[in-house]
């Protein structure tokens, strides 16, 4: 009996479970887009180099042109339909409109997504090439305008939006982290599967 060339899958995405009958060599960004209808998510150079397909899987950002569908089985994908809380925006979005951070759009999801991730990574206290101080027990660098450009590199507008994308992520971070201190930052590590500050002092 030859092998066969399909799988039935179940994906979880925004929220919601799916089964799906797909090709094992579809993309999730295929299978986001033409099974799921999610078009949100864009498909740029289909190589992995210009984030326009990035989501969110298990909290953690993917560029879903380079991975499988059966792949993505049992994570918890989230596109950027499902970042906002209802008819609520989520701060990402909310300051990307108030601060023109996009022009024709099309990278916008993608750059949405990433931004969602860049937030929670750096109250996780994960360092970036331009971190400074890159020790486990170190509190986290300020998100300033040079960590947020090395954190969103992944990320390419062809319009040349950067700066006002830089200003929007700077606003959101400013807006999700105001006065939650060492409590952001060890619910922020748990969020991407790390121990608390204190945890890591003891492992490091």
């Amino acid at each position: 009996m030859p092998p066969t060339t399909r799988s039935d899958i179940s994906l979880r995405v925004n929220g919601e479970t799916h089964a799906l009958t797909v090709d094992n060599r579809t993309t999730l960004l295929d299978a986001l887009r033409e099974n799921l209808g999610l078009t949100g998510t864009k498909k740029g150079c289909d190589q992995g180099q210009c984030g326009a397909c990035t989501v969110l899987a298990d909290g953690r950002r993917a560029v879903s042109c380079l991975q499988l569908a059966v792949a993505a089985e049992g994570a918890d994908i989230t596109t950027v339909e499902g970042i906002s809380d209802g008819e609520d925006l989520h701060p990402v979005q909310e300051a990307f409109l108030e601060l023109d951070g996009y022009q024709c759009g099309y990278c916008t999801s993608g750059q949405i997504c990433s931004a969602v991730a860049v937030i929670r990574e750096h109250a996780a206290g994960w360092p970036s090439a331009a971190t400074g101080d890159v020790r486990p027990d170190a509190e986290p660098p300020p998100l300033d305008a040079a960590e947020i450009r090395e954190r969103m590199s992944g990320n390419l507008c062809r319009c040349g939006a950067y700066p006002a994308i830089v200003r929007a992520v700077g606003r959101a971070a400013e807006q999700t982290n105001a006065g939650q201190g060492a409590e952001r930052t060890n619910a922020g590590r748990a969020a991407v599967g790390l121990g608390t500050a204190e945890e890591s002092k003891v492992t490091a």
